[in-house]
């Protein structure tokens, strides 16, 4: 079934840096690139790459023409990518460590904070009941776009990030079917550390919503609060550049899970997934194809 993307188009100016810049201090930078990103851009582009077919639904500027071409030479449909010509497109400020491929980000709305109600509708008139709708927390109308696709039948997958603003809002979560999200964001949702006390904490909100929670090098983690929780260990790569690692694995895991994959499977996929894309600079461009992650497999049960 096609996966219907509500997410954001931005344009990430990557800075290479031999430490994140602290209060009071000018640093210059070891090197500059300019990449295609915004979380839902990577996650649409996540998405193709592994086959799904998906319609992204966003806004970009008068700048952001690369932008959509990248997400069609994907294999999106952006039928639903709208320009607003007195807006810019939507951008961010990416500190890269030089050491450890860590990553710090400034995020700009520009265009993805024109998504209005009327647009929502409009990008759901191709949606059909049990169909995946995927949601960040990178544009505007977001309240009002979960809750349709809830009432739509679809189901629902939420990445809260940044974990900021709406997202803390818990009036959004009942019409949320998968969450997936990091530990950052799981302690901010819950006031908890440990991981499984998040999934505890989480289910005891919203009993009905499925958790995926990523472990950084620790691995991956699904608890639905039924069945005893499944964790993915992380495979050992050495770093590039961080910037779309999570978005990586989140769409290659609802793509498998999609495609009818056991949970334990799509977990596998999307870190093997995910840890080629740490592997790579950039956000979009670091985003494997299908074929890449299947040839990698080879190498499962060590390093990639």
């Amino acid at each position: 079934m096609p996966v219907h993307s509500f997410g954001s188009l931005n344009l990430d100016y990557v800075y290479a840096v031999d430490h994140f810049v602290q209060g009071g201090e000018t640093m210059a930078a070891l090197g500059r690139q300019v990449f295609a990103g915004g979380k839902g851009l990577n996650q649409s582009i996540a998405l193709a790459r592994t086959g799904a077919k998906v319609y992204h639904a966003g806004k970009v500027g008068p700048d952001g023409a690369m932008l959509t071409q990248l997400l069609q030479d994907a294999g999106a449909d952006i039928s639903h990518v709208m320009v607003e010509p007195e807006v810019p497109t939507g951008h961010a400020i990416i500190q890269v460590d030089n050491h450890s491929g860590q990553n710090c980000i400034i995020i700009y709305p520009g265009a993805n904070g024109c998504l209005t109600p009327d647009f929502i509708d409009q990008a759901l008139s191709k949606a059909r009941p049990g169909e995946f709708a995927l949601f960040q927390n990178e544009t505007s109308s977001l309240a009002y776009g979960l809750e349709q696709c809830h009432k739509a039948g679809l189901q629902v997958a939420f990445n809260p990030s940044p974990c900021t603003g709406a997202a803390l809002d818990p009036g959004l979560y009942p019409f949320v079917d998968w969450l997936i999200l990091n530990e950052v964001e799981g302690r901010l949702l819950t006031g908890e550390e440990e991981p499984q006390r998040i999934c505890q904490a989480l289910h005891s909100r919203y009993p009905g919503c499925k958790l995926v929670l990523t472990l950084g090098k620790a691995g991956a983690m699904y608890a639905d609060g039924q069945c005893e929780p499944i964790f993915q260990p992380a495979y050992r790569v050495k770093a590039v550049d961080t910037t779309a690692a999570g978005d990586t694995f989140t769409g290659y895991f609802l793509a498998a899970i999609d495609q009818g994959a056991p949970v334990a499977a799509a977990l596998e996929l999307a870190s093997r997934a995910a840890a080629i894309s740490v592997s790579r600079p950039g956000a979009a461009p670091s985003i494997p194809l299908r074929a890449e992650v299947d040839a990698a497999a080879a190498f499962a049960s060590h390093s990639l």
